[in-house]
């Protein structure tokens, strides 16, 4: 019986304090308790002003607003003689907020982390959001491998109602991955299979890789790396059945285990087609990649199926639908295959914006685009305009998406997202040998001159060897149909003294204007027209052949210089390429009308093949031939030379050839260079385009008239230089950086050797 009485004696309790505040008319307000928080604070979130009549609804209202701004953990509401007092005591608020014993974060970035969640120095503390903070914490922490952290939160109590709070961090060790499983595994090995895992047990390198600390992103790509290799070697039916992620009671070390079931292995028995094919089917036929009697390759169908997906998208169908669906015969292990085709609607580009360009004007690269506005969507152009605006070296990711413009079934748009990069440079090449120490020179430019696309620089050099001062300035639309205009004015002096190069002096000054002109999307001619005139000093030493060319012809030289070149550029980028080529055919010429008659020719081939997803094979090959015309020999000034950086590295600069009585170059009027070079990322930065390394093979020769012993005066391969090493090359924040030492092949006693060699600069 009782107990049937207390719920009503509940009631009644809450209906007694609901009508604790009798209505009345409010004479006044008065705030008690508050220390940080103005009363105009308060008076403005109350519901009620002074001559209003206050009954328990706007009551409840009042104490209910007050609550929600979060300033006060307790609000009560009295009345004494007609005035309403409000009583609240309010939240402390956070002056101070550390940490002890971070190590593995920055403490900037922490703080600013909490300043989003609302935790931060200056407001309100919330005890939620600490707990919210704390388990936040932890979780990063974890995300590194840290399993054994420990965090607690201190709240210290401040006069004036303030607190502090500290973040007290025992971080423990990363724990490191102990033992990768894979079972079910016959067809391959273990270790076969563990080669293929980013995620690796600790190593000599691991310290820097950080290969050893699980991930689950990590181990999720792996993964799928695995599932990628058996499917692309027939095992059509694969699959991942469990993985089991274990940790060691202290906390330090991971086991990974992976379950697996193979299949049997497949091939294709037939490839058909289907849908609505747009596109004659023999054209199509030829685009798969999958033929009967091949074993099954997923990668080969993928290719497939995005082959013919970019052909339609060709004609404007840009949300063209290519699905290649199996048909299996267990008994026999075969598998056909039917593309089922959808193209879609065909729509057209409606609009085309840039974004992202900060600095580079929207014309500088909306001229690079190759599909137009208006336009039917074209893949093939879409792609072209993305290889174009990278090629342009202003910006170090370009992304082109192409959403469908909302409202409609037969327009998108062409969005070109670009990120800006330093365009500016000052560059310092050097070279280090035991007899002369580094040899310096230096250069200024600017590709993006005021975001317009022109290029300028100025080169300055005040050394020992070489004085220098030059201006250079292009113009790459000189035309609105891509004829380029430039400039060049310089004076240079030389003094040969300490060059492995034999001894003269020259002082030349000139100017000239140049100009390029577009084929096609890949070739190009240039030609240019330029005016030197060149003053030559001699030394006691200085070969024979110098004295007779400086009496014959004197030592004052004016050259009427003509230019003329071809070349073919299909690189995906110019920084750094992964595919194409680039070939390049130049001739130089002292016209009629000058002192200096001759003529040069070079030639140029580049070629560039992805070997995987990180290597890639660059071959190089460079040949030149140069004579003298109307019964004048080839000026020595004009002379080929090899051997440095930029030919055969490991070799002092220019010092390959034939040699005069004191060892030094002559140089020649035939040049042969060669370079095979395995590029691939800085160990443990795949994705970092800005840095790579390559395994380098050089060879290199200069042939001429011979020394005094007639060597070098025909081609031969005994003369051949070679060399082998590792480089690198950084597009870093300073500026582009090039190291390779090298290690000489076959040296001969008069060989100048320079193992290591680089160049560097500074980016603004």
């Amino acid at each position: 019986m009782k107990l049937k009485l207390l719920p009503m004696l509940l009631m009644s309790l809450y209906g007694a304090s609901a009508w604790a505040i009798q209505p009345f008319v409010i004479k006044d307000i008065r705030v008690e308790g508050i220390q940080r928080t103005e009363a105009g604070t308060v008076f403005s979130y109350m519901p009620v002003q002074v001559g209003e009549k206050l009954d328990d609804e706007k009551a409840a209202a009042a104490i209910k607003a007050l609550y929600g701004t979060g300033f006060f953990k307790d609000v009560r509401l009295e009345v004494e003689n007609d005035v309403l007092i409000v009583m609240v005591q309010e939240r402390p608020a956070i002056t101070q907020i550390d940490f002890v014993g971070l190590k593995e974060f920055d403490k900037k970035q922490l703080i600013d982390g909490l300043k989003q969640i609302g935790l931060a120095e200056g407001r309100i503390f919330d005890k939620s959001l600490l707990d919210k903070a704390e388990q936040e914490l932890k979780r990063q922490y974890l995300s590194r491998g840290k399993y054994g952290v420990e965090v607690t939160t201190t709240v210290t109590p401040l006069e004036r109602n303030r607190i502090a709070i500290s973040f007290n961090i025992s971080e423990g060790d990363v724990a490191k991955i102990h033992q990768i499983n894979i079972v079910g595994n016959q067809v391959f090995s273990e270790k076969e299979l563990r080669d293929l895992f980013a995620l690796t047990t600790p190593g000599w390198l691991s310290w820097y890789t950080k290969a050893d600390q699980y991930s689950k992103q990590k181990l999720a790509a792996d993964i799928e790396t695995l599932r990628s290799y058996y499917l692309n070697r027939g095992y059509l039916e694969f699959n991942v059945d469990s993985t089991q992620v274990s940790i060691s009671p202290d906390k330090q070390s991971i086991y990974i285990t992976i379950n697996i079931t193979e299949g049997q292995k497949y091939t294709v028995s037939d490839v058909k087609l289907a849908g609505e094919m747009l596109v004659p089917e023999d054209e199509l036929r030829k685009l798969i990649k999958l033929h009967p009697g091949d074993v099954f390759s997923r990668e080969k169908m993928t290719e497939s199926t995005k082959l013919i997906g970019d052909r339609l998208g060709n004609d404007g169908y840009a949300f063209a639908n290519v699905n290649a669906v199996p048909e299996l015969d267990k008994e026999k292990r075969e598998a056909k295959f039917t593309f089922f085709i959808d193209p879609g609607r065909r729509v057209y580009v409606r609009r085309i914006n840039v974004v992202g360009n900060t600095k580079t004007r929207d014309e500088v690269v909306r001229r690079e685009m190759r599909q137009m506005e208006g336009a039917w969507y074209a893949a093939d152009k879409v792609n072209r305009s993305r290889e174009r605006a990278n090629r342009l070296g202003y910006f170090s990711d370009v992304n082109v998406e192409t959403p469908a413009v909302a409202g409609t079934t037969d327009q998108v748009d062409m969005n070109v997202s670009v990120t800006e990069k330093p365009t500016g440079s000052i560059m310092a090449g050097a070279g280090f040998s035991s007899s002369e120490g580094f040899i310096l020179s230096g250069s200024v430019s600017q590709s993006n001159v005021f975001g317009s696309g022109n290029f300028l620089s100025t080169q300055f050099n005040s050394g020992k060897i070489n004085t220098v001062y030059s201006l250079s300035y292009t113009n790459p639309y000189y035309t609105d149909d891509g004829i380029s205009r430039g400039f060049d004015v310089y004076q240079r002096k030389t003094n040969s003294s300490s060059l492995s190069i034999s001894q003269y002096d020259s002082n030349s000054i000139g100017g000239g204007v140049r100009f390029g002109v577009p084929l096609n999307e890949m070739d190009s001619v240039n030609f240019g027209l330029s005016a030197d005139i060149t003053k030559l000093s001699l030394y006691a030493n200085s070969p024979t052949r110098y004295v007779d060319y400086v009496n014959q012809f004197g030592a004052n030289n004016t050259t009427l210089r003509g230019d003329v070149g071809w070349a073919r550029d299909s690189r995906d980028n110019i920084l750094y390429p992964t595919k194409g080529y680039m070939q390049r055919l130049f001739g130089e010429m002292g016209l009629p009308g000058g002192d200096v008659k001759y003529y040069k020719i070079s030639y140029q081939h580049q070629w560039f093949k992805p070997l995987s997803q990180d290597l890639t094979l660059m071959l190089n090959g460079e040949a030149g031939y140069a004579n003298g015309y109307g019964n004048r020999p080839l000026p020595f000034f004009k002379n080929f030379y090899a051997g440095g950086n930029t030919s055969v590295r490991g070799f002092k600069s220019s010092s390959l050839g034939p040699k005069d009585l004191a060892g030094n170059a002559l140089g020649g009027n035939e040049r042969l260079v060669g370079n095979a070079e395995v590029l691939f990322p800085f160990p443990g930065m795949s994705k970092d385009k800005s840095l790579r390394m390559s395994l380098f093979l050089d060879a290199g020769a200069v042939y001429g008239a011979g020394d005094v012993n007639d060597k070098y005066a025909k081609f031969n391969f005994g003369d051949m230089r070679y060399s082998t090493g590792l480089a690198a090359s950084w597009q870093s924040p300073m500026g582009p950086m090039k190291f390779s030492f090298a290690k000489p092949l076959g040296i001969k006693d008069d060989d100048k050797i320079e193992r290591f060699q680089f160049i560097m600069g500074s980016s603004f």
